[in-house]
């Protein structure tokens, strides 16, 4: 079972929506037109289209595995003071004095670039059920971090 946000399940019922009444059509077609030319065992164009065919298929497979187990978590339900899925967690690394702002999401929910992190990234599980005030050591690729909790919000 996977819990995310109403916002992350709708965003991958779209992208599910987009590639099998969108994507999968055109590729078909491709399909189709690459046979039309005839001798299929030399046809760069149909095997490309085969392939990308079964790039797509995967990728449905996939997200449709994701939303048969995945359940949408009710922000209500949420509460305490410790940081949790779907909290705004703002931090101090200690050791360089940045701060850094991120919003603990489900995996399929993780984006950098809009400061959401997989809560089972190593800094998402250190800072699970932590409180304001906490002091995280973190094992990063780029070395220890120590990170100090300075607020908690529900996003």
């Amino acid at each position: 079972m996977e819990y995310m946000s109403q916002e992350g399940y709708d965003k991958l019922v779209a992208e599910l929506h987009q590639l099998e009444r969108v994507e999968l059509p055109r590729v078909k077609e491709a399909i189709a037109e690459a046979r039309d030319k005839g001798d299929l065992s030399e046809n760069f164009e149909y095997h490309a289209a085969k392939r990308e065919q079964a790039r797509l298929l995967g990728r449905i497979r996939f997200k449709q595995r994701v939303l048969e187990f995945a359940r949408v978590i009710d922000k209500s339900k949420l509460g305490g003071d410790g940081v949790c899925l779907l909290s705004r967690v703002e931090m101090t690394n200690l050791v360089n004095n940045m701060k850094m702002v991120y919003t603990l999401v489900s995996p399929h929910e993780a984006n950098l670039r809009e400061g959401k992190i997989s809560i089972k990234s190593p800094i998402g599980q250190a800072l699970l059920n932590k409180k304001v005030g906490d002091v995280v050591e973190v094992q990063v690729p780029a070395g220890t971090q120590k990170l100090r909790i300075d607020s908690i919000q529900m996003s």
